[in-house]
């Protein structure tokens, strides 16, 4: 059938899922010996140097919707989408309330806590934006940079086909005015928490991804979060490794169609 993935052989009967849970499995009496090194701390933020123009976000922040039964009850995965662009101050709520932190302004001495929780409070991902149609705001591609809460330029031009072609060529990610794409920052966990970092790193996004759906759906827009993706695709699109960090998550959104 057109469309769907080509099966890889090779992975068949390998039960390295299973392996990876037992292995990072906590046992009583028997916890990994770690002791944590504040010199050797990861960055808790990646700084796009070199990037080009940043693009300060608007923080405005309106919701439609202010009763929280009716977000949790109407909260659904939303595949289609109006040609009609988002605006950039609904981008901009959506990073906020994602990826941003709790209050007004970085404290670069103290703590900044998010308004997702997080194992240890490492926050260990970075989120991108592929812009389709977004008023105010050029084709591409942008890193969003968490102290400043700006959108820094990575790459200008169409990316919906390739964005599209990465997610197991699903349309929605064409068709959507914007795509997040969430990257795992592995060491910024595994700096505490070692193999079982990953485990962490997966349930901190889930967190993420359900505030993405549930601020879209205050916001009216259509949302829907993918998971099936070309992993070495992605992680070129992006300019990442996929080693320290790779790409793992991705929301598309956009003006709701009908």
């Amino acid at each position: 059938m057109a469309g769907l993935p080509r099966k890889v052989t090779n992975m068949q009967g390998d039960d390295y899922g299973d392996t990876f849970f037992k292995r990072s499995r906590y046992v009583r009496g028997m916890l990994p010996a770690h002791r944590l090194d504040f010199n050797t701390k990861p960055d808790e933020f990646k700084a796009c140097k070199g990037a080009g123009n940043r693009i300060p976000l608007p923080r405005d922040y309106v919701f439609e919707v202010d009763r929280f039964g009716s977000l949790l009850a109407d909260r659904r995965s939303r595949r289609r989408f109006a040609r009609e662009p988002m605006t950039l101050q609904e981008l901009s709520t959506l990073l906020k309330y994602t990826s941003g932190i709790s209050a007004d302004q970085f404290d670069a001495s103290g703590f900044n806590f998010r308004h997702v929780p997080s194992a240890g409070g490492l926050y260990p991902y970075e989120t991108y934006v592929v812009a389709n149609r977004v008023d105010g705001l050029a084709e591409g591609l942008y890193h969003y940079d968490v102290p400043s809460h700006a959108l820094d330029l990575l790459a200008e031009g169409s990316l919906a086909p390739r964005t599209a072609a990465i997610c197991l060529d699903q349309a929605i990610a064409r068709q959507a005015a914007a795509v997040l794409a969430w990257t795992a920052v592995v060491p910024r966990s595994r700096w505490k928490y070692l193999q079982r970092c990953y485990r962490y790193i997966y349930m901190d996004l889930g967190h993420l991804g359900q505030n993405f759906y549930l601020v879209a759906e205050a916001l009216r827009l259509a949302a829907c979060t993918i998971g099936a993706l070309y992993d070495d695709e992605g992680n070129s699109l992006l300019g990442i490794d996929g080693v320290d960090e790779s790409l793992s998550y991705v929301g598309v959104v956009g003006r709701r169609a009908g």
